[in-house]
């Protein structure tokens, strides 16, 4: 009975919440205005430079536009959906909202940063969320008053088309936060699976050793990179083969998370040099045109 009690008041806050504001207008943030918006919250929606703000409703527009054109959404629903969210360089609009998405880059000093700014602004018992791929929801948690409020939820990009969503459980993280933040997950028509806050969580821990090994496979001149993505895509049925998958996901975060895995597990998570050179030269994938294919862009 007290489980089913707890399930009630974790449905009744995420219904609750009429209001979220999202910290980051890129890709991923982005993205999750757009469904939290879709769903039927408004959103307030932040960047600290006009132009990274400008660019990421811009995104929002055009994938909403894609979604008339293809008759998914009417241009009423698409208008509806714009119109609840809210753009704005001033972290101090986040003052109104009922839960925060810091969707910052990935970085445990920058993301503390934003934590330790938006408690400073919003009401004491409001839910602080990191959408992070690596890092520790527990000392992110450690950086603000009331700890037990903080969760991760870990999107997948891109973020409107992808339907999972890890919830990561800090060490402070209380049981009506975790609930709360599942329910809300469901809300916005994702399935949220719940994790440990453990490095990479479950997705990226599997997921990176592949990538990295496919780029170690590439640089031994193993196969080409289009021959690599062939054999997991016939092979085991995978959707897109690793190296399309790090263009997508960004080689640079690819970079980032391997470099959190290898600094908790050793060197089994090494980054792959050639990794680390792409890197180096901007070829970051399907965002500066060029990884490890051609995306058009360079």
């Amino acid at each position: 009975m007290e489980r089913d009690s707890n399930e009630h008041l974790a449905r009744d806050g995420a219904a609750a919440i009429v209001t979220i504001g999202v910290v980051g207008a890129g890709t991923m943030g982005g993205g999750i205005a757009q469904v939290a918006a879709r769903a039927g919250l408004d959103v307030v929606l932040i960047d600290q430079s006009e132009s990274w703000l400008d660019r990421g409703l811009v995104a929002i527009t055009a994938d909403l536009e894609r979604l008339v054109t293809k008759e998914r959404i009417t241009d009423e629903r698409r208008d509806q959906i714009l119109a609840r969210i809210e753009g704005s360089t001033r972290i101090e609009h986040l003052a109104a909202c009922d839960l925060v998405i810091e969707a910052v880059n990935e970085s445990l000093p920058t993301k503390i940063e934003v934590f330790t700014s938006v408690s400073d602004i919003v009401a004491p018992e409001v839910i602080l969320v990191s959408n992070t791929s690596s890092i520790s929801i527990t000392a992110l948690a450690g950086s603000v008053a009331n700890p037990e409020r903080v969760a991760g939820m870990h999107f997948f990009n891109p973020v409107p088309v992808m339907k999972l969503v890890e919830v990561i459980r800090g060490l402070q993280s209380s049981d009506e936060t975790v609930a709360t933040v599942m329910a809300l997950a469901e809300r916005i028509d994702k399935t949220p699976v719940q994790v440990a806050d453990a490095p990479g969580f479950v997705a990226n821990r599997l997921l990176l050793p592949m990538i990295n090994e496919a780029i170690f496979c590439l640089s031994e001149g193993v196969a080409t990179a289009e021959d690599i993505d062939r054999v997991m895509r016939l092979g085991a049925s995978h959707p897109m083969g690793p190296l399309a998958l790090a263009d997508l996901i960004g080689l640079d975060v690819c970079l980032g998370i391997l470099e959190v895995l290898h600094g908790e597990f050793g060197d089994k998570y090494r980054p792959a040099p050639m990794l680390r050179q792409m890197v180096a030269a901007g070829r970051l994938g399907r965002k500066s045109g060029a990884g490890f294919h051609d995306h058009g862009g360079g």
